[in-house]
């Protein structure tokens, strides 16, 4: 036990030393993540907000034909700018940014309309433009709604009950919660927490094994009365209290950028405080001995620190790919997935933030697996090291 220390506390203030690494593992990956991630999500939430509250805004060409329709548009808020455009000028127009939607009203639209016939309308916008693409859906609504007045009034002047054309109704009930909500712009604030702890222990789990290779150092080390598996022991150990500083700094500053983000004006709230914070910190605390394993055994086969720094930053994709995955296919907490690492840190911190209650035997069996993985790959490493390679 003293030997392992006495590595751990060589790594642990040689990397203190190197104020640039220092910076690079605890600043840009603790700090600079949450910070990118709330101005994202204030942003988005900004434009949301933003959008529900500015009008519809419509360039309008032949509103001459259709006077009950641009009444109707006016009433409803919609913002028109009148224009004579033909449909290729509105396909310009549409292009060249000049007109977000244009709305075409063709010279056969009202005797169609007066004759009850389907009277044509042409909707021009770009949906490869975001922000087009969703002024075109509110036109369509807004259009919607007048051609479902107009069918009722019709109905009723042929003495028919408008009620007969709509057989079902369709009434929605959200059982999504306030947290639950919030989840939807939250989760992949988990990616960011792994990564944080993976880029805490990168730079130590470089500098024990490739660094000390280059600089002739590693085969003094090896060459001393100590086991290899003391000394990679007691170098995982340095890259674990590093990766521990960085997850406290990353969950730090989640929880105190998000009491400045305003998820309460979308009905959203975050269930993210110092509590949560703790939970967080225990969940993942079984992932820092498997990342730290899996980066200082890929790096035990490097031969440079820049070798290394290429093989691990490959590597540090792959724990956190499966949140991919689970955002993609919206997977739910489920016992089986507790044997992925990673994805099932996700999955409980996802739950944690939905305010769902985690059952403590996912909670064992994510930690054992992760712990069970990392065993394996330290006495891989171990192995390694005993080897004569390490000397070449």
């Amino acid at each position: 036990m003293h030997a392992l220390l006495t590595v751990f506390g060589k790594e642990f203030l040689e990397n203190l030393r190197d104020r640039r690494t220092l910076l690079s593992a605890l600043l840009f990956g603790p700090l600079f993540g949450p910070m990118l991630f709330g101005l994202m999500v204030s942003r988005m939430l900004d434009q949301s907000v933003f959008e529900a509250d500015e009008p519809l805004r419509l360039t309008i060409s032949g509103s001459a034909h259709a006077p009950g329709l641009t009444n109707y548009l006016e009433a409803q808020g919609v913002k028109l700018t009148r224009a004579n455009l033909s449909e290729n000028e509105a396909r310009a127009a549409v292009r060249g940014g000049t007109a977000q939607v244009v709305l075409i009203v063709p010279e056969e639209y009202g005797a169609r309309f007066t004759a009850a016939a389907p009277a044509p309308l042409l909707l021009v916008a770009d949906s490869a433009d975001s922000q087009t693409r969703k002024s075109a859906e509110r036109a369509k609504v807004v259009l919607g709604g007048y051609a479902s007045t107009i069918a009722q009034l019709r109905l009723q002047a042929r003495g028919v009950n408008p009620l007969l054309a709509v057989p079902v109704a369709v009434n929605d009930i959200d059982v999504a919660t306030p947290t639950g909500r919030a989840v939807v712009v939250l989760g992949f604030m988990t990616y960011f927490v792994l990564f944080a702890v993976l880029m805490g222990g990168l730079y130590l789990a470089i500098d024990s094994t490739a660094g000390e290779r280059e600089r002739g150092s590693l085969e003094a080390l090896l060459s001393l009365p100590v086991a290899r598996s003391i000394l990679v022991g007691g170098k995982i150990l340095a890259t674990c209290a590093y990766m521990c500083i960085s997850l406290a700094l990353s969950l730090t500053a989640f929880v105190c950028i998000f009491r400045f983000v305003p998820l309460e004006r979308l009905g959203m709230s975050a269930n993210l405080g110092a509590g949560t914070a703790l939970i967080f910190f225990a969940i993942c605390l079984p992932f820092v001995p498997l990342g730290a394993a899996l980066m200082t055994f890929v790096a035990s086969f490097t031969r440079s620190y820049r070798e290394a720094q290429t093989y691990l930053t490959t590597v540090l994709l792959v724990p956190t790919l499966p949140i991919a995955f689970a955002s993609i296919y919206s997977l739910k907490t489920h016992r089986s997935l507790m044997f992925i690492p990673s994805l099932s840190q996700h999955l409980l911190m996802t739950s944690v933030l939905k305010d769902e209650p985690i059952a403590v035997v996912d909670v064992c069996v994510s930690g054992a697996v992760s712990l069970a993985l990392s065993i394996v790959l330290m006495v891989l490493t171990a192995r390694h090291w005993r080897r004569e390679t390490m000397l070449g």
